[in-house]
């Protein structure tokens, strides 16, 4: 883990994100003493593909429109 001092991350702060954002930890301090740790931000839980469109065609097998089509909808929106 790389340790840089405020002046420095402040004038290099994307620089430094950039590098954080790769997976970098990165230990910020003030007169040589620790103040700040700079670690990559938990994403979202990535979902499995499949289960994706099952859920999706579940909602759609749940909700159906009613009366006319997807076109007749869309021409209907342009009046």
């Amino acid at each position: 883990m790389e340790t840089v001092g405020v002046y420095i991350a402040k004038t290099h702060l994307a620089e430094l994100l950039d590098r954080v954002s790769r997976g970098e930890r990165i230990t910020i301090t003030r007169h040589g003493i620790p103040v700040a740790t700079m670690s990559p931000a938990d994403g979202p839980a990535k979902v499995p593909v499949a289960e994706t469109i099952e859920s999706l065609k579940c909602f759609g097998r749940e909700h159906r429109q009613s009366g006319g089509s997807i076109r007749e909808m869309i021409e209907e929106g342009r009046r």
